[in-house]
């Protein structure tokens, strides 16, 4: 009769499976399998063998063999249960461990406390799979092997088999291990505990338990009061077990991940600098720092002396490929993976997988929800149970986010698990929500389109201005690739649409110049695709702004290029009778003019704009074209001139019967250039009429506009000899500057400067 294991190998061999795909079919451990055809594990009890025999498609022969295989490997002697393992002792250790400092000293620690305290502790190192948590426990028990004299125990508790050891059969094997006779070993759970509990009171011992599956599992095995130690570990925290000390794994650091692949690829791919420094890096980068990833590729290097950091670093660059590449013999990092997914219920297994189509990095449970079409409770639950397995990560603030290659996994599973109709479907209703929240966020900076209306059945509350700006800024990654995949599809009445929302917004977040850039070339596209040439020429406008935008990535080129563009939209607004695209044409070429310093061109541009925007009733661009006009008029030293035209914006903004928010930014925008006019005409007393008038409207809110008035008034009183108010002004406006982060550091300097000289003043 043949041995099992060579049994086991020569069948799976036969019907072509990896033992990662017999153990995904089985349901048996990557390392259980692995241990059987090793000779480890010889006589595997009936279920597993009866598992096996089904995922490999046995006929009833074969599986009669195979289970003879198993009886025979499972010897009695006199005595011993015919369960019990050769030998409760720890597994091997690595000579080549690296890391973990902070989690030894701890673990260390808790071992010394014990000894010292006669109090036993108990440690749970919990993680993601492949993090290293038995090689961590593994290393401390090493460490602490002095401390416990009465010895060391371990029991792979096998939390994330189909069938975890059950909690009686664990107390039995702690009890032998500890020296209870077989006979005498109690039939009932609690009162083998209490036995456990008894035995271990005085003595001292460091109890491994490995791989936990839960809390209802361990709590049982715990000992009572006595100079020992318990290391628990488990992919979960196990945050239901009372007075234990939590130690959570996390993926190497950066030097860390360098020092394990060359202290597993040995001497041939030893740390050096330079361009083997650097592919170093970008392997451990690829690996995600997974010490298992890392631990797998440093053996790949190992036993391929021909390959390279380099070569292997374009291996794992293949994402289609690279878990795949991070496997060998019977370790892979996608086999870890899938012992936790197979744990999971099968709605949070969904969840896992349509999870892989979120085109950014981290994601909130609303995209969960949107993607399985479940509610958001319970969404937030399926997301737990990912967490909870250390399927993904909890970045707080009720954001979540995969490890690298968790994520490659998650796509794999989708792939294969769900028919492309599916994938297509969730897709599709994820970019139409995002598309749809991004749309009706933008609208609440709308200038003309007031406050938008509830939406009661939104997964996501958008009750004000603020909830809005804080759902574009946080979701950016998301909403953006959402445009991308619908511009792609040509789906361009949604496209335009959000490009019209982001007007006002876009507005106010100039600096994301490069993306507004993409925004509004794509809706610019949508736009000329629907034909409407009113509309295309409003994008065309946008995108015309947005290449503005980004002169100071840019350069001039792009000045060039907007202002090419403005006189073209300008020109073909004329011909169609589009004045209010004509205005905002002919302001774009203004701004770019500006920043050519070409004043003649610039001054005729607003001049224009300020006639076509007036003519048509376009608020907004009235006063755009006015504070252009005035700030041209001052930068070629017309002062008194940008005075009367600052003044004039002012007058016109007072006799509305109420202020949009356009009106507002331009009522300070003029007050700020209309100060700095005065001050620079040495009208000292009118600046801070001014700017004290505007300051009392403003109520010190978190803008930009705010610290630019405290610095208008700073000068101005100086310009009084009014020292202690100018330096009041003048310390506001650096606080506030330095909470807004939106002052260059050279017109930083300019306020210090002058408090510098008023401070010398004094002192003189």
């Amino acid at each position: 009769m043949s041995a099992f294991g060579p049994l086991l190998r020569s069948l799976r061999q036969s019907a072509e499976l990896t033992i990662e795909e017999l153990s995904h079919a089985s349901g048996v451990s990557v390392r259980a399998i692995g241990d059987m055809e090793r000779g480890v594990s010889r006589g595997p009890q009936r279920r597993t063998v009866e598992a096996l025999a089904e995922a490999l498609g046995l006929d009833d022969g074969q599986r009669a063999g195979l289970a003879a295989a198993a009886r025979a490997g499972r010897p009695r002697t006199a005595g011993q249960s015919p369960n019990r393992p050769a030998s409760y002792g720890l597994p091997r250790g690595l000579g080549d461990f690296v890391g973990r400092t902070a989690e030894l000293e701890l673990l260390s620690g808790l071992g010394r406390a014990a000894a010292e305290d006669g109090r036993t502790q108990v440690a749970v190192v919990h993680g993601p799979g492949g993090v290293g948590k038995t090689t961590c426990a593994v290393r401390a028990a090493e460490q602490l092997a002095e401390a416990f004299p009465d010895g060391q125990v371990y029991v792979d508790l096998r939390g994330v088999d189909p069938e975890p050891m059950a909690s009686p059969e664990a107390l039995r094997r702690l009890l032998l291990a500890v020296g209870q006779d077989p006979r005498a070993i109690a039939e009932d759970e609690r009162e083998r505990s209490r036995q456990l509990r008894d035995i271990l009171a005085g003595r001292r011992y460091l109890v491994l338990l490995d791989n936990a599956a839960d809390e209802a599992q361990v709590r049982p095995l715990l000992p009572g009061d006595g100079p020992g130690m318990v290391i628990v570990t488990s992919r979960r925290a196990l945050g239901g077990l009372d007075d234990v000390v939590r130690i959570p794994l996390n993926p190497f650091s950066p030097q860390e991940s360098a020092d394990l692949l060359h202290a597993v690829s040995g001497d041939a791919h030893g740390a050096a600098g330079g361009t083997e420094a650097a592919e170093t890096a970008r392997v451990a980068r690829l690996c995600g720092h997974l010490p298992l990833a890392l631990r797998i590729a440093g053996t790949r290097l190992a036993s391929r002396p021909a390959w390279t950091m380099r070569y292997l670093a374009e291996r794992l660059s293949d994402e289609d490929r690279r878990l795949a590449n991070l496997a060998v013999g019977d370790l892979g990092v996608e086999a870890s993976f899938a012992l936790s997914y197979l744990a999971l219920p099968e709605q949070a297994k969904e969840c896992f997988r349509r999870l892989a189509l979120v085109p950014a990095v981290d994601f909130g449970a609303p995209v969960a929800a949107v993607l399985t079409d479940v509610d958001p409770e319970a969404a937030e639950d399926q997301l737990d149970d990912l967490v909870e397995l250390g399927l993904l990560q909890h970045e707080g603030a009720d954001r979540y986010r995969f490890h690298d290659l968790v994520r490659l996994y998650a796509g794999r599973r989708l792939s294969e698990e769900e028919p492309a109709e599916a994938r297509a479907s969730a897709e599709r209703r994820m970019t139409d929500w995002l598309l749809e929240t991004a749309t009706r966020a933008g609208w609440w900076f709308d200038d003309d389109g007031g406050t938008p209306p509830p939406d009661e059945d939104a997964l996501v509350r958008l009750g004000t201005a603020d909830d809005a700006r804080s759902w574009l800024q946080v979701e950016k990654e998301s909403w953006l690739a959402a445009l991308r995949l619908a511009a792609a599809a040509e789906r361009d009445e949604q496209v335009a649409r959000l490009g019209e929302a982001m007007r006002w917004y876009a507005a106010n977040t100039q600096y994301w110049s490069d993306s507004w850039l993409e925004v509004f070339g794509l809706t610019r596209a949508a736009a000329a695709r629907l034909g409407d040439r009113h509309r295309e020429l409003w994008h065309m406008n946008r995108h015309v702004w947005a290449l503005l935008a980004v002169r100071r990535t840019r350069g001039n080129e792009a000045v060039q290029e907007g202002v090419e563009r403005a006189m073209e939209v300008y020109r073909l607004a004329e011909e169609l009778g589009a004045v209010r695209e004509q205005a905002d044409a002919v302001c774009n070429a203004a701004e770019g003019w500006r920043v050519m310093a070409d004043v003649e061109n610039t001054l005729w541009c607003y001049s224009r704009g300020r006639e076509l925007a007036e003519a048509a009733g376009y608020h907004s661009t009235y006063y755009w074209a006015s504070s252009g006009t005035a700030v041209g008029l001052a930068r070629v030293g017309r002062h008194d001139e940008a005075v009367e035209t600052y003044r004039a914006l002012l007058r016109t903004i007072d006799e509305l019967p109420a202020l949009s928010a356009a009106a507002e930014h331009s009522r300070t925008f003029a007050v700020s250039g209309l100060s700095g006019a005065l001050i620079t005409t040495r009208r000292f007393q009118e600046a801070v009429e001014v700017g004290e008038s505007a300051l009392a409207r403003t109520v010190e809110q978190d803008n930009g506009w705010t610290s630019i008035l405290h610095w208008a008034l700073g000068r101005a009183h100086a310009g009084l000899g009014a020292t202690e108010e100018a330096r009041k002004h003048l310390v506001r406006t650096i606080e506030l500057a330095e909470e807004e982060g939106t002052w260059r550091v050279e017109a930083l300097g300019k306020v210090r400067d002058l408090l510098a000289d008023l401070d010398a003043e004094d002192a003189g």
